[in-house]
């Protein structure tokens, strides 16, 4: 086990690329999934069971921790990763895009972000020394720095002046950060869909020579072809050999796609929040299980899947499950799914070693296509 935090690519199919990011508290292989437990739990999921269907990394949300249970009182526990029962790496965000969403209920200057707590009105100060704070009282394994995230489409004026309050608040994060050398702190590219603007923001990001950098600021309501516009527009001022991180992303497309373009690691809500919805992602698309034709659909959702859930339950009985309101089927749909995003993110890693990455890609997308019937 390594005592530092670290990056070796180790093999690429075009842009795309596959790697390890070696930590104190484990391996990360690249490209990667990081299904989100936004208040130190996968929504719906034993710890053990996350990991059983191939994560390696899961990511908390600053914001949500600092307001309940509270940074400090986590600290005093032991850690995120003990008290949470995950042994293995965690990333945290800085809170930045929860606190910018908070619209009404915040203030925002060049220091940081004064705002109300949407859980009891409190009032809270976020800057980005506090942020790389809480993050290490969390006890996190990878750190993002504090930034302003706006949503898309915007003024470009309005964009650049986030980016540029972004660089500076990078800066200060990495003099709070200091020297942690099993740990990483990751600046954030912000600019909008301005080409400019991302190469400005990843060139003076690179310059901080930090461990990792993150692509923020897409998937806030622009087009697919927008987002990834914006990745290929940024993608060759991003150093090669540290890793990249696409906040917030998204949908099996979003991922595939933007693997094909170089980036290496992903976070989204989607599949723990499609399974609270009664959805489930297969290798023959999306099935929304409320729908009335699997009442009496006596197969499982793939019967080749290694994932129980997947493979041992009747769509039926999910369906039952799931129109009932039975949290059983919240559990279930949610464990296909992130099983289905790590399996997703394996297959990649193995096509781009075996130099068939489009292949890959055009066999995923056909079976969806083709549809389970």
């Amino acid at each position: 086990m390594t005592s530092q935090f670290s990056f070796a690519l180790h093999a690429t199919d075009g842009a795309a690329r596959t790697g390890e990011i070696a930590t104190p508290r484990g391996t990360i292989r690249t490209p990667v999934f990081m299904p989100v437990g936004t208040a130190g739990t996968v929504k719906g999921l034993y710890p053990e069971q996350v990991r059983a269907a191939g994560a390696d990394i899961i990511l908390g949300n600053t914001y949500h921790l600092m307001l309940r249970p509270g940074a400090e009182r986590v600290a005093a526990l032991g850690g995120l990763h003990d008290l949470a029962r995950w042994p293995h790496p965690i990333l945290t965000d800085s809170g930045g895009f929860q606190v910018m969403s908070l619209a009404a209920l915040r203030k925002l200057d060049k220091d940081g972000v004064t705002f109300k707590s949407h859980i009891d009105g409190s009032t809270h100060r976020l800057t980005p020394e506090r942020s790389v704070e809480i993050q290490l009282l969390l006890d996190s394994d990878i750190i993002m720095q504090f930034d302003e995230c706006i949503r898309l489409p915007a003024e470009e004026r309005e964009i650049e002046r986030a980016m540029e309050l972004s660089l500076a608040w990078a800066e200060r994060s990495k003099t709070a950060f200091g020297v942690h050398p099993g740990r990483a702190l990751f600046g954030i590219v912000q600019g909008g869909t301005v080409p400019a603007l991302r190469r400005r923001s990843a060139e003076a990001l690179a310059a901080l020579d930090l461990k990792g950098y993150a692509l923020g600021g897409l998937a806030v309501g622009e087009p697919q072809a927008d987002m990834l516009a914006a990745i290929e527009a940024t993608e060759p001022f991003l150093p090669r050999q540290k890793p990249r991180y696409l906040m917030g992303v998204g949908t099996p497309d979003d991922i595939l796609e933007s693997i094909r373009r170089g980036i290496d690691m992903f976070d989204c809500v989607m599949p723990t929040r499609a399974g609270r919805h009664g959805t489930a992602y297969t290798r023959f698309g999306k099935m929304n299980l409320k729908n009335a034709r699997f009442a009496d659909d006596r197969r499982p959702l793939d019967e080749t899947a290694a994932c129980p859930a997947t493979r041992d339950y009747a769509r039926a009985y999910l369906h039952h499950l799931v129109k009932s309101g039975e949290m059983l089927g919240d559990m279930l749909l949610t464990w296909n799914n992130v099983a289905y995003y790590c399996d997703l993110v394996a297959g990649a890693r193995a096509a781009i070693r075996e130099g068939r990455y489009a292949d890959y890609v055009a066999g995923v997308k056909e079976g969806w296509a083709r549809g389970a019937d």
